[in-house]
């Protein structure tokens, strides 16, 4: 990894020793880094707990280095602190043996599956919306990373919603979610990287027990289809890939739809014409089930979807490390440097949209589509050959659960909207208090 010296001619703010530019870019990594852009330009390098990283900015960095046409830019070394809990995992895996393993992925994710899914998430979104309280507040953030949870349960493991297992497994996986975002890295009994670790080793042994069964009779949730995944030409995953594979895929899907969902529910109830919008739309589609054509046809709501995610991205940014030396906007950098780019602020730029700090999903409507001002304008999953592989299951589940909470309620804040802790993972400051009333 480059020394700062290797780095000099890359400017930048100076830094305190150790702990670098950490504290500033925790508390307010968004306005940090329009200050720092502000002042060094589109490139320049920062120091987080004592690794010095380049930060690539804008549209135009990101078309460069998720497109990367070649082989320049390490998925596995940027997201070097994953690898304790989530080994061998798609995103952390690069050029040659990523494109297999994710032609394989998306055999579970063909048009068939997903529809079997949809299925399986209508019968049990239902029933855990029916445990929420109606006329009375509750922390919407917590409820919905619950029933992520719970429904990742269902859907991607064939689980019961409130089996015992089911319990156990959801229990894991916040474990591990923890110790992914820990800052001390390693197993030291009592810490959240042991307890993360413990959980790892939990959800493999339970999952590797399972394999045979789900390989002998298969089953319509994403653990099912994995297990019998197979790319065009009939290669498929032995079981400790498997397993690698299928325990990021459950932690990806469960935080990013938590995130999405609490951004558009407080946008929604502090913006009532745009519920009332929503609302009408939900109701034109009638009794009948909540099938691929009838979510076809929420287009306010997929506006309002891509709108949260603009404002507010699960993943704000994106890390790579360079496998050999290049050169971006007149700066050599070398081999083994730790590079971000930085989707989240580019999203709130006035270069590619229009009063970027205030919600306005007709952003995206006909005649506007401001987020074709360029193709990475609007990159909430990312590009190139890591693009979300669950995207448009995520657009789906999304549509779902609105769907299914606005035929019977609408939505009202109990206190003021909160504000918005951007890293590591975006949630609102002191929950999300909401109150649903019947219609």
């Amino acid at each position: 990894m480059p020394t700062k010296a290797a780095l000099a001619h890359i400017p930048g703010p100076p830094a305190l020793p150790v702990i670098g530019h950490t504290l500033q870019i925790v508390r307010d990594s968004y306005g940090t880094q329009q200050d720092y852009i502000a002042r060094y330009g589109s490139v320049y390098k920062t120091n987080m707990l004592g690794v010095w990283r380049v930060n690539l900015c804008g549209a135009e960095a990101m078309e460069r280095v998720l497109l990367d046409r070649e082989n320049l830019f390490s998925s596995e070394g940027g997201w070097d602190a994953l690898k304790r809990i989530y080994p061998g995992g798609l995103l952390l895996q690069d050029f040659d043996h990523h494109r297999a393993n994710r032609r394989i992925m998306q055999a579970a994710f063909r048009a068939s599956a997903i529809r079997d899914y949809r299925l399986r998430m209508t019968d049990a979104m239902g029933e855990l919306l029916d445990s929420w309280p109606a006329d009375a507040p509750f922390d919407f953030y917590k409820a919905i990373k619950d029933l992520t949870l719970r429904l990742g349960g269902a859907v991607f493991m064939g689980l019961p919603l409130d089996g015992a297992l089911a319990k156990q497994v959801n229990r894991a996986i916040q474990d591990e979610i923890r110790a992914s975002l820990a800052v001390i890295r390693w197993p030291i009994p009592g810490t959240p990287m042991w307890r993360g670790v413990r959980g790892r080793d939990f959800l493999r042994e339970t999952f590797r027990q399972m394999i045979p069964e789900r390989r002998a009779t298969g089953g319509d949730d994403f653990f099912s289809q994995m297990c019998l995944a197979r790319d065009e030409e009939g290669r498929g995953w032995d079981e400790d890939q498997i397993l690698d594979q299928f325990n990021l895929l459950i932690m990806a899907a469960h935080d990013t739809t938590a995130t999405a969902l609490s951004v558009m529910i407080e946008a929604l109830a502090s913006h009532p014409d745009w519920q009332d919008r929503l609302i009408n739309e939900v109701a034109g589609l009638g009794d009948g089930p909540l099938d691929g054509e009838a979510l076809a046809t929420m287009t306010q709501t997929n506006n309002v979807f891509r709108e949260a995610l603009r404002l507010v991205p699960p993943v704000p940014f994106i890390p790579r490390q360079a496998t050999r030396d290049f050169t971006w906007k007149g700066y050599d950098i070398p081999a083994g440097t730790s590079l971000a780019l930085n989707p989240g602020v580019t999203m709130l730029s006035p270069k590619h949209f229009s009063n970027p700090t205030t919600f306005d999903p007709d952003r995206y409507a006909p005649g506007r589509t401001e987020d074709k001002s360029h193709k990475f304008a609007w990159t909430p999953f990312g590009g190139g050959a890591h693009k979300c592989i669950g995207m448009h299951f995520s657009t789906l589940q999304v549509k779902l659960f609105i769907a299914t909470l606005l035929r019977s309620y609408r939505v009202e804040l109990a206190g003021p909207a909160p504000e918005w802790q951007r890293m590591p993972i975006p949630k609102p400051k002191g929950g999300l208090p909401i109150t649903l009333h019947r219609l």
